[in-house]
């Protein structure tokens, strides 16, 4: 309770505990530890499950991109892009990256002779902006379903998200006890330069370390990749803030507490997957 300048005692309400950066810090840890908890478990126990959760949350994240389109009457064919991206992850799991081009074109192909049933009204728009997601989202993803495919796989895949997880955790840190000069003011105003640094040094240690322990890669390496992780990570997170930014949203949705959308989270994992996979393949190829 508290007492007002009347003189009469007015109940006092408690909000979550928000950090400086605006967000509830404790949910957003506990979502993702338990995110983290079903990655280890599937790659731990049966590694096809590992697509499966790829795969929905691939689905979710169309989901929410596809309503947020659809908020400013662009509309992409749902049907014909869900189960091609589907389609794209299961065949590169079988097939590996020759199956997820194939299948990409695929998917591409069926949404745009899907979308000539709607008529010829914003037919460019709606199709141009259909190529463009099917990239964003379901393509990006099927490099970390190419990163489980060794028989190293699920040290690749850790390797991928932890120094993603580095890449996020350093520039937080940064960001918030030493961010002073923004990276791109009107996209994203609490992204510094500063926070940049916090997430190249983390990433760089985290590389480093996964690449000489559990990779069987040299240290440069590790610290090249870690390095590539945090550019990557950062340019996927200003992408998103430059697609909210334009679609006149805050988050893309609120099914994770703390976090927003899952397509908040996918933000910096998609692209950084794509790099993972390259640097990966590059340093320390599959036996």
């Amino acid at each position: 309770m508290a007492i007002s300048d009347r003189g009469t005692t007015q109940p006092v309400t408690q909000s979550p505990t928000r950090s400086r950066a605006g967000r509830d810090l404790g949910a957003a840890i506990a979502v993702g530890v338990v995110l983290a908890a079903v990655v280890l478990a599937t790659l731990a126990l049966y590694r096809p499950g590992f697509v499966i959760v790829v795969g929905v949350a691939v689905l979710i994240s169309l989901w929410e991109l596809v309503r947020a389109l659809e908020s400013r009457d662009v509309r992409p064919p749902t049907v014909p892009l869900l189960v091609g991206a589907i389609s794209m992850l299961a065949l590169t799991y079988l097939r590996g990256s020759e199956g997820l081009v194939v299948a990409f074109i695929l998917t591409v192909l069926a949404c745009i002779v899907w979308r000539l049933g709607d008529g010829a009204r914003n037919y460019l728009r709606d199709v141009s902006t259909t190529v463009f997601v099917v990239m964003y989202v379901p393509l990006l993803a099927g490099f970390a379903v190419l990163l489980v495919i060794p028989q190293d796989g699920a040290a690749r895949v850790i390797a991928f998200i932890t120094t993603v997880v580095c890449s996020d955790v350093g520039g937080y840190a940064a960001g918030v006890f030493l961010g002073r000069h923004p990276m791109a003011a009107s996209v994203s105003p609490k992204k510094t330069w500063e926070g940049f640094a916090g997430s190249a040094v983390l990433s760089a240690l985290a590389g480093a370390l996964f690449l000489t322990l559990a990779l069987g890669g040299v240290w440069w390496q590790g610290v090249l990749y870690g390095l590539a992780i945090a550019a990557a990570a950062t340019l996927g997170d200003l992408g998103e803030s430059m697609i909210k930014r334009d679609l006149g949203l805050k988050d893309m949705g609120s099914l994770l507490p703390g976090h927003g959308g899952l397509m908040d989270r996918m933000d910096s994992l998609l692209p950084t997957a794509a790099v993972a996979w390259l640097l990966l393949s590059v340093f320390v190829p599959p036996a």
